[in-house]
């Protein structure tokens, strides 16, 4: 009655139906529904407008589902009164769904507006983990996704594209071509459908029109109830969730709205846009207290946020676009750059982290750079802006999220939509600060942001009509006002100058990226890129926003104590600095690529110098940085060096048009060096006291990800300053700053006052080498880009072979996303196969697995090797070790060079003009001094040179020799000798002429302890000379800070007064070193040499003999015309400067004819003395090194004979079965023991009853032998809901159900006897061959128990490693004491017959214990073997040892015991691949211990003695005499025909039943009386399986031949016999039609019976001559297969040895029947008969036994990895129906299972380790399905495989993270088969970790 109610007080009198019972609600809403629709559709239909508002009024009143308010007809309605909240909003909705369908079904309504779906685009909205795909063939947008069902309908063969899964959340782009090319569409959106989807008829959607607006009014008043502002608990937050979670089904109602399609979407866009409506529902002050109330909170919350309603300040809000926004944020900025405010605390978003903080304190600008407009104030006009203003305010909620974004196939709602977005986009920032989970908001605001602005049209709309950018810069930046502090960079007191904190929470969780990558996002838009580029005002901001990053995470050197914390703040700052300045600088870059943009190039570079002119005025920069600090981050410069080289690359720019003057150059150069010498500080460990995390940060600077926004650009800028400024002021900067000056002294001693003694000589190096990258560096230089990315990779593979993901990631690119990761991977391909060779993945044998590598070919390293690039680009300095000792390799190997080679000199790429200034450097005095001096000390052996030293100095004379300049001519000589230049060492500048410059004195100063003071001065220079010396210019001094400081006088003098004479530089006056050195004083050395002179004496010294030089040109003219000569491209240190040399006579006649002179003047050593000792010490150093290296050859060899009689030694303790034969052979009459090395103790012995030997063994349970299947073709692992596997035709399975038949017709304990147990869950016992104590075993576990060491096995359940081998083992195997001689006895030939043999036999067993240790005195041994049988039970778990009916019964035992040999030898015929072809010992047999296993055996078996009458002997060997007695009695079970008896358990029990060690000839008996039944079976069988006919053909065929003589050896004979005793029972009866399926069609030949008969025997003679093998040593010979039977019967002696092979072999003839054949048969089946005339069926079942099986296989797997994934990964587990996390399948039997899944878990064992127990006794091999990988569990431990799946390279992708197309890898896949097969995943795999039952 409450609808009756309800539709009266909203209707009128025509619609009231009282008499309609209260079941009939449903049909009462649609009654209404269709009404009020009849009523809209009249042309006047306000009367049915009000009604339904009156209707929507009271269903949808926000007051009671929150406020749950009783009382009156609300009441009434809901649901019939007391259904709380939850049911009101339900019926709410109920009543929307009737409304819109208009009386209708609703799901028909939702059919009939999709039929209007006018799909272009598929819209499909995602969330974080989902599987999307990305095509970058196809994509414009590098943001571009498709889903999976887009992707695969789509043709993107051949293209590059990837799987990932999803972050953030996306949308499928599949349909819109303003982000992906229309020829990747998928089937489904390539169609333009707009055009004939019929138009909507109007009245379908009419009642969506009125419900709608009320029904969104009514969730947004929904969502102001129930916001309260987050106080400081966090209590609040979970109201927020409550207050979604009742909202759940409203939204989700909407959400389904959207998916009905365009139709419905363009409604709900009207509802959300339109203006009139939002007005008339919200306008607030109505006569309804609710809506009141409503709207008050609005207003709060607005508030609240920091916002203002524009009504209550007359501030102007953005809806009229000012024009005035960009100038007033720059008027602003101008304002607040140099002034800093008062430092506030009282901001509310501050306090959190002010306290924090410590002494630094935050800093906070003056107010005036907000731009009032863009961050406070907030007009909403429609619903569309509400909502979103709720979804920031309720920190994006997924399904909101999902809302909004459903909607955007919608053209006119996603402008809509985007511009809302910009507008609330300061109010985004403000909650995303503090907001506690900051993470998820990213991610939700970037699943958003990037479906808009990835689309550069819509981009464009909103920038030019929303002013975006500036929206996006100021937000930025204000974002970032928030947390600076001081700068403490140079001048720490008087900074003006303010940084961001990188401690704060904004940086270190990279808060800030969601606004970041929308930036970067937009600025990959052309036309979005241009208009930022081209507003100045824009540009000053964005240039202030990167100077907060400049000299941030200022690093300071620890002298004294270690730092006690080390921060890990670089990592935020480096991530800041790549994310916040260098992407968007990238993108911008990659607008400006043609000439037509060189105008923004200039804005940008002018802007970037006033920046950082500021910059340098804020730190009171000069001329000096401050000592021992440094910080790694210098945006300004980088953007500064970027734009340069792009304008002279790409924009034809004038380099010098945007160079500022000399002094700004020397000032930019300054930090980057400061930068350059202290990563050789960090290398030198002088920074040690930091701690680890400043090499951290050196290593950060110059890795792939950040080298080409960080090193390169510095190095640049170094060049570009290089080749303006004057390079010996330059060079001097250089020495200077790496702290060397003092080093460059004449003198031997020296003290450096800034440097210790210890840390020079690396410094030195890193001068050195710092200057040979500067000027062999071309990255920027002219170098084209597809040079540059063959420079990368040539050098990364030099370093090592590597795989094609890791190149990937290691070869810098443009590190702006959206540059699309590779530049054109069509050249990164195409230069990877120039240069590098593809090695495809191996195995090695120990089994781990390679990737498929590249490595460089031959002709990189003979031409392409480039030292420099390597040095550059290695992380670690053992790289650059790495790639020399590759290089030696390469020389070796190829012949080029036998030694120790030197880095190559490498030709560089020619300069661009522009930078032709750089090659100044090499032709300066300045250089040439340093050069000279250096050469000078290492030929005197001064200390603290290097051959690493020599190296960089001859590099760069070889630098400056090939960029001569060249004007020099051999004119220039006539200037006269050294005594015409008076002020300098040199004449000139240009290197070839100095190089040949004698300097005969020099000027040092040296402590007085020096040895140079106590010489007497030269004869030449008279005492009077020392004081006249400035006149006479006889002795050279100098200065390198001296000449710096007027250099950079003259510099500064120059530019102030223009006057641009050039002063020569004088000699400099004397400096004197602060501090308390010891006093220094002056001395004169006579030094006359040239560079020349050093060069050819250091030949002579490194060849270390005199004279050794010759110059080449005398002997072979050819080669002044034609230098380039390979014999001179590698070599060492002699190489480097006879090439030298060379050049140096090619480049000037004068030099030419000098170094000939030299060489014919074999000048005596200069300071004889000096020298003298010197070569004593070289000759001594000789002497020394080769008497050591003949002690270390001698120390070598004895090591190695030592380990190869350890190797001999440890590898020859074979398993004794395998010792034994050997012995036999060298038959001696003495009695030899057998004699174990215990690997232990070291001792050798035998093994005795008191102290027995043991054979170290790992038991475990094994169920490989039950997945042998009988066909060939292994299963496939089923990829679709029909493929599924049945595990009935397993060998395991057809087992069971033979002993459960069994089991139901005969007693249990014969069934017990009559079969082998094991297929599942067999113990599987194999040994490493080493022997062991058992004593001195158990004192080893003992310690192993004790050590404390985490192992990765379990020592309580008895597992160790073994000893010597370190093969993992659980248990250890006694040996049976026992003399070798007996070996003879057991070979004799007997002549006994074969009756004697039966009977001795049956005697043997009869007696109980015949052994020599008797049962009852308790040895030593006898326990041991008892405990180790107590192992080998429990290795398998009960249900695998319990077949009996009666539990605990001793047959049970039995059965298992024979079962365990049964196992062993079944899987060594597995191991020698299914059959004894190959003969000889296998690697199985060397892992075998069948032998002692047989004694442990064969001891427990005598325990259960057999009833003599059950002993099945007596049945094969005797006729009985009443064959009826046989059968029991009706209520007694009979027992189990002998027909039906499995003969190879028969065999294993006669023998373990005998008394060991046992004789051939009781083998051999054993063997032949089994052969006979076995052969009987095989008839029986094959009698079964043959049609009537043949079987009557056959009956009379045999009868006609019976009375032949060789009757009984004739299969037709006894076939025929057979079918006649075996038809008198019901056995061939019954043939009902389902039975002529057994028949095979083929008409049986003699041939194909004589075949099927073999097939029927030789699984038991395979295993029956594996036994022979092991218990009396024989060789197995090796045959074809097709004589494989014949062969066996042969060495099993079945045949006579006189058999002939001529005519064609019959199996028959190994007959040889113990009694008369036709007796016994007749017996044997009138067992059969008794029990076929009851139970035909099963008698027919169990006489044809399958024993052809076919070795067990992994299943087959498809070829591409997608299509298991696809299947798999959303498949539902069949326990909880959800995906699970982590599906896995099994790759035995195929099971989908749930990796950790908790849904699985039974009594604590989750489902893989479960399923692990049950498929394979617990060894499971799983293949993780999102992971690509394969997990083995073995017992209760686990370890990670690998992968079989490779990519197209070679490579695994673990974790799908790449989401290339994956391949199967046939040959891993082979190799885990094997592994598993031969149950070495313990010894093979290393890395294994317990699992504790959790996977």
């Amino acid at each position: 009655m409450a609808a009756a109610a309800a539709a009266a007080a909203v209707g009128g009198p025509q619609q009231s139906q009282p008499e309609l019972p209260a079941p009939g609600l449903a049909l009462d809403k649609a009654a209404t529904a269709a009404h009020l629709k009849a009523a809209l559709s009249r042309p006047d239909n306000r009367a049915g407008a009000e009604e339904l508002q009156a209707l929507l009024e009271r269903v949808l009143s926000a007051e009671r589902p929150l406020a749950a308010a009783a009382g009156g007809e609300e009441a009434a309605a809901a649901a019939g009164g007391g259904g709380g909240p939850g049911a009101a909003e339900e019926e709410a909705l109920e009543w929307c769904k009737c409304l819109l369908a208009g009386g209708g079904g609703y799901d028909e309504f939702c059919a009939a507006v999709r039929a209007y779906d006018p799909a272009a685009l598929c819209g499909l909205v995602w969330t974080a983990n989902f599987v999307a795909y990305r095509c970058r063939t196809c994509g414009i947008s590098p943001c571009m996704s498709l889903c999976a069902e887009c992707f695969h309908q789509g043709d993107h063969t051949g293209h590059d594209f990837n799987m990932f899964r999803s972050q953030a959340g996306g949308a499928c782009d599949c349909g819109d071509s303003n982000v992906m090319r229309e020829s990747g569409f998928c089937k489904r959106h390539q169609i333009k459908s707009s055009s004939n989807i019929p138009c909507v008829p109007k009245d379908l959607l009419m009642m969506s029109e009125f419900v709608l607006p009320r029904f969104i009014f009514c969730l947004i008043q929904y969502l102001r109830d129930g916001y309260n502002e987050p106080a400081a608990d966090v209590s609040s937050e979970k109201d927020l969730n409550k207050v979604l979670q009742l909202l759940e089904p409203q939204i989700s109602f909407l959400e389904d709205l959207t998916k009905m399609g365009g139709a419905m979407r363009s409604v709900l866009t009207q509802v959300l846009t339109n203006q009139q409506n939002y007005k008339d529902l919200t306008s607030g002050p109505g006569e309804n207290a609710c809506a009141k109330k409503s709207h008050e909170k609005y207003l709060i919350a607005l508030k609240s946020s920091g916002l203002t309603y524009p009504e209550d300040k007359l501030v102007y809000g953005i809806q009229e676009p000012s024009a005035g926004t960009s100038t007033l944020a720059v008027q602003g900025f101008a304002g607040a750059t140099g002034t800093l405010g008062q430092v506030d605390s009282s901001d509310e978003e501050d306090q959190d982290g002010s306290q924090g903080l410590g002494k630094r304190k935050r800093v906070k600008l003056s107010s005036g750079t907000k731009d009032q407009s863009i961050m406070d104030v907030l007009k909403h006009k429609s619903f569309l802006e509400e909502l979103l203003f709720w979804t920031i305010k309720y920190e994006f909620p997924q399904k909101m999220v999902t809302f909004l974004l459903n909607m955007l196939p919608d053209q006119e709602y996603k402008v809509a939509f985007t511009k809302t977005f910009v507008q609330h986009y300061a109010f985004i920032m403000k909650t995303l600060k503090k907001s506690h989970e900051s993470d998820t908001m990213s991610n939700r605001i970037v699943h958003i942001s990037v479906q808009l602005f990835s689309n550069e049209e819509l981009a464009r709309q909103v920038t030019e009509e929303c002013q975006l950018l500036d929206i996006m810069v100021t937000v930025l930046l204000y974002m970032m006002e928030s947390c600076l502090i001081k700068s403490e960079l140079q001048d720490e007191e008087n900074s003006l100058h303010v940084v961001v904190n990188c401690g704060e929470a904004l940086l270190k969780n990279n808060t800030y990226w969601p606004l970041v990558s929308d930036f970067i996002n937009i600025l990959s838009h052309q036309s979005v890129a241009k208009r930022f580029l081209e507003d100045h005002g824009l540009l000053v901001t964005w240039m202030n926003f990167v100077s907060f990053f400049q000299g941030m995470n200022l690093n300071k050197r620890e002298l004294n104590e270690h730092v006690e914390f080390e921060s890990q703040t670089y990592y935020a700052a480096f991530a800041a600095e790549l994310e916040a300045c260098a992407q968007p600088m990238w993108g911008l870059l990659s607008h400006c690529k043609i000439r037509e943009t060189q105008e923004y190039t200039r804005n940008v570079v002018r802007y970037c110098l006033e920046a950082l002119q500021d910059w340098f005025d804020a730190i009171n920069f000069v001329d000096e940085p401050a000592p021992n600090q440094v910080t790694f981050h210098l945006p300004l410069h980088r953007y500064y060096a970027m734009f340069l080289s792009k304008a002279v690359k790409c924009q034809e720019l004038d380099l010098d048009s945007v160079l500022p003057d000399q002094e700004m150059l020397m000032k930019l150069m300054i930090h980057p060096l400061q930068i350059q010498a202290s990563l050789a500080e960090i290398h030198s460990n002088m920074w040690v006291r930091n701690g680890l995390q400043i090499k951290g940060q050196a290593m950060t600077y110059v890795q792939s990800h950040f080298c080409n926004s960080m090193i390169d650009p510095d190095i640049y800028l170094l060049q570009v300053c290089a080749s303006r400024l004057d390079p010996d002021y330059f060079i001097s900067s250089v020495f200077e700053r790496f702290k060397v000056v003092d080093l460059l002294t004449m003198a031997s001693q020296h003290q450096n006052t800034v440097l210790d003694a210890e840390h020079e000589r690396s410094m030195l190096e890193g001068a050195l080498t710092f200057l040979v990258i500067l000027l062999s560096l071309r990255l920027h230089l002219g170098m084209s880009d597809d040079e540059i990315l063959r420079a990368e990779m040539v050098a990364q593979l030099c370093m090592n072979d590597r795989t094609h993901s890791s190149l990937l990631d290691l070869i810098p690119e443009n590190p702006n996303p959206k540059s699309g990761i590779i530049p054109g991977s069509y050249s990164f391909e195409s230069v990877l196969s120039a240069v590098a060779d593809f090695k495809a993945p191996v195995f090695e044998p120990g089994g781990s697995m390679q990737q498929g590598m590249y490595t460089p070919k031959a002709e990189v390293w003979d031409q392409e090797f480039d030292p420099v690039m390597v040095i550059l680009r290695t992380v670690y300095r053992r790289d650059v070790q790495s790639a020399m000792d590759r290089y030696t390799a390469f020389l070796k190997q190829s012949g080029k060079f036998p030694g120790n080679p030197w880095p190559p000199y490498k030709k560089r790429t020619s300069l661009h003009p522009s930078y032709k200034g750089l090659m100044r450097l090499l032709h300066c005095k300045t250089l040439h001094i340093v050069l000279f001096t250096l050469l000078y000390k290492i030929l005197m052996d001064h200390q603290n040179l290097s051959e690493h030293v020599l190296c960089m100095v001859l590099y760069l004379i070889e630098l400056g020799l090939e960029n001569s300049t060249e004007d020099e001519s051999d004119e220039e000589t006539s200037v006269g000798g050294p005594e015409r230049c008076h002020d300098s060492w040199f004449p000139g500048s240009n290197l070839v002429s100095n190089m040949r410059h004698f300097i005969n004195y020099v000027r040092v100063r040296v402590p007085e302890t020096a040895p140079e003071v106590k010489r007497d001065s030269p004869a030449s220079t008279s005492s009077d000379n020392l004081g006249s010396l400035q006149n006479s210019g006889t002795a050279q001094v100098f200065s390198l800070v001296a000449e710096r400081r007027k250099k950079f006088q003259e510099i500064i003098n120059r530019s102030n007064s223009e006057a641009n004479q050039v002063v020569r530089p004088k000699t400099s006056s004397k400096w004197s070193a602060p501090g308390s050195a010891p006093q220094l004083t002056t001395a004169i050395l006579e030094i006359k040499e040239s560079i020349l002179s050093l060069l050819i004496k250091l030949h002579h010294k490194l060849s270390g003999k005199q004279n050794s030089y010759y110059p080449p040109w005398l002997d072979d003219i050819e080669i002044l015309i034609q230098p380039e000569i390979p014999k001179y491209s590698h070599g060492d240190g002699i190489t480097a400067v006879e090439r030298i040399l060379l050049k140096a006579a090619l480049q000037s006649r004068m030099n030419k004819r000098i170094i000939e002179e030299i060489c014919r003047k074999v000048t005596p050593p200069v300071p004889p003395k000096k020298i003298t000792a010197a070569e004593k010490k070289t000759l001594d150093k000789e002497e020394r090194r080769q008497k050591a290296r003949e002690r270390q050859q001698k120390l070598l060899a004895e090591f190695a004979s030592r380990q190869k009689s350890f190797m001999e030694t440890a590898m020859d303790v074979d398993s004794p079965e395998n010792d034994i034969p050997m012995e036999i052979t060298t038959a001696e009459p003495q009695v030899s023991e057998a004699v174990y090395d215990c690997v232990i103790c070291g001792q050798s012995g035998p093994s005795s009853e008191d102290r027995p030997t043991g054979l170290v063994v790992l038991l475990q349970a094994s169920s490989v032998l039950g997945q042998c299947r009988d066909n060939v073709e292994p299963k496939k692992l089923p990829i679709t809901e029909e493929e599924q596997i049945y595990p009935w035709d397993t060998c395991a399975a057809v087992h069971d159900v033979r002993l459960s038949l069994l089991q139901r017709y005969f007693k249990d304990s014969s069934c017990l006897l009559a079969v082998s147990i094991g297929w599942e869950g067999g113990v599987y016992v194999q040994t490493c061959g080493h022997t062991l104590h058992i004593d001195c075993h158990k004192s080893y576990m003992e310690s192993l128990r004790n050590d404390q060491v985490l192992q990765g096995f379990s020592v309580d359940k008895g597992e160790f490693t073994c000893p010597l081998c370190r093969q993992f083992a659980n248990s250890v195997l006694p040996c049976y004491p026992g003399s070798n001689v007996e070996n003879n006895l057991w070979q004799r030939p007997s002549n006994k017959s074969m009756q004697d043999l039966i009977k001795e036999v049956e005697e043997l067993q009869g007696r109980p214990g015949a052994f020599p240790v008797s049962i009852s005195s308790e040895t030593n041994l006898s326990k041991e073997m008892e405990s180790v049988m107590k192992d080998i039970k429990n290795t398998t778990q009960k249900k695998y040892r319990d077949y009996s009916k009666t539990p605990g019964s001793p047959d049970n035992d039995f059965l298992f015991m024979y079962s365990v040999a049964r196992t062993n030898l079944e899987l060594e015929l597995i191991h020698r691949g299914g059959n004894l072809c190959s003969g000889g010992a296998s690697t199985a047999g060397k892992r075998s211990c069948l032998n002692q296993l047989f004694h442990v055996l064969a001891l427990h078996m005598r325990l259960y003695s057999i009833d003599s009458e059950y002993n099945p002997w007596k049945k094969l060997t005797q006729l009985v005499e009443d064959m009826n007695s046989q059968l029991g009695n009706e209520e007694q079970q009979p027992e189990v025909p002998i027909l039906y008896h499995d003969v190879t358990s028969l065999l294993l029990i006669q023998i373990l039943m005998m008394p060991q060690p046992l004789h051939k000839e009781h083998f051999t008996c054993i063997v032949k009386v089994l052969f006979t039944l076995l052969y009987t079976q095989a008839l029986a069988a094959l009698s079964v399986k043959c049609s009537e006919e043949d079987r009557s053909a056959w009956k009379h065929m045999g009868a006609l031949k019976k009375n032949t003589c060789d009757a009984e050896k004739s299969y037709e004979v006894l076939l025929s016999f057979i079918i006649n005793e075996l038809s008198k029972g019901k056995l061939y009866h019954e043939e009902g039609t389902q039975e002529c399926v057994m028949i095979s069609p083929i008409a049986w030949s003699p041939e194909s019976m004589e075949k099927y008969l073999q097939d029927f025997c030789l699984p038991f003679l395979r295993i029956t001559s594996l036994l022979q093998h092991h218990l009396f040593g024989e060789d197995l010979p090796s045959c074809q297969e097709e004589e494989e039977f014949s062969v066996l019967a042969s060495c099993l002696g079945l045949l006579p040895t006189f058999y002939q092979t001529e005519h064609p072999f019959i199996s028959a003839s190994c007959l040889e029947w113990p009694v008369p054949p036709f007796d016994i048969i007749t017996q044997w089946c009138f067992e059969i008969k008794s029990f076929t005339e009851r139970h035909a069926e099963q008698g027919k079942a169990l006489l044809i036994q399958e024993s052809r099986w076919k070795l067990p296989h992994l299943l087959q797997l498809p070829e591409n990895y997608n299509t298991i994934f696809q299947y798999y990964h959303r498949k539902t587990c069949s326990v909880c129906t959800k995906v699970p996390k982590d599906p896995a399948v099994c790759l035995v039997c195929g099971t989908f299972v749930c990796l950790k899944g908790l849904c699985c878990k039974q009594q604590s064992y989750c489902e893989c380790v479960l399923h692990s127990q049950n498929c394979g006794a617990g060894t499971g091999i799983f293949l993780l399905i999102n992971a690509s990988v394969i997990i083995i569990i073995r017992g209760h431990r686990f370890c990670l495989w690998g992968s079989v799946y490779l990519d197209a390279h070679g490579e695994e992708d673990r974790d799908l993270r790449r989401g290339k197309p994956l391949y199967i890898c046939k040959e891993r896949y082979k190799v885990l088969e094997q592994q598993w097969i031969s149950h070495t995943f313990d010894h093979i795999n290393k890395r294994w970790g317990p699992h504790y039952n959790g996977l």
